[in-house]
């Protein structure tokens, strides 16, 4: 699916960004809003996804996490044997994917009160991190001046 975006005049001057423009490109169009949550982030490397699961117990839900990718889904695995006259606490089977930077790790989740946490640490590994490189300096200053075009053999 095409959307009415043309990419094409950023991929000519982008390096290692195709898999935005490629994420841009294959968006979904219906936008999924249940279960709701959040996303926090503590600091430059701490983030936190908290997903509202009421009704759902530790046995029904299970979080996957693959590179680039955290899945969390749930489903209820008992039914109960009571007859509801409203039932208003939604359970239908869910699946909720979060897009994840480069590096990111899953540190822990846990379940209290119907909110499902999950936090997520960045670790850039040290040969990735931007260092600063110094300019070494000549010892004799040069003078501008022109430069000769090298002489061709006859």
């Amino acid at each position: 699916m095409r959307t009415a975006f043309d990419f094409s005049p950023l991929y000519r001057s982008s390096i290692g960004f195709d898999r935005i423009f490629n994420l841009l490109e294959n968006a979904p169009q219906a936008v999924e809003t249940w279960p709701p949550y959040d996303i926090e982030r503590s600091d430059e490397n701490n983030y936190r996804v908290t997903i509202a699961v009421a009704g759902f117990s530790e046995d029904d839900l299970d979080i996957s996490h693959e590179p680039n990718l955290l899945i969390v889904s749930g489903e209820r695995k008992k039914q109960d044997e009571v007859e509801y006259l409203h039932r208003g606490l939604p359970v239908r089977p869910f699946t909720r994917r979060f897009e994840l930077a480069d590096h990111m790790t899953v540190t822990g989740a846990s379940l209290n009160n119907g909110l499902l946490t999950i936090d997520l640490v960045r670790q850039v590994p040290e040969e990735m991190k931007p260092r600063r490189i110094t300019i070494a300096k000549q010892d004799g200053a040069r003078k501008a001046g022109q430069v000769e075009k090298p002489k061709q053999a006859a």
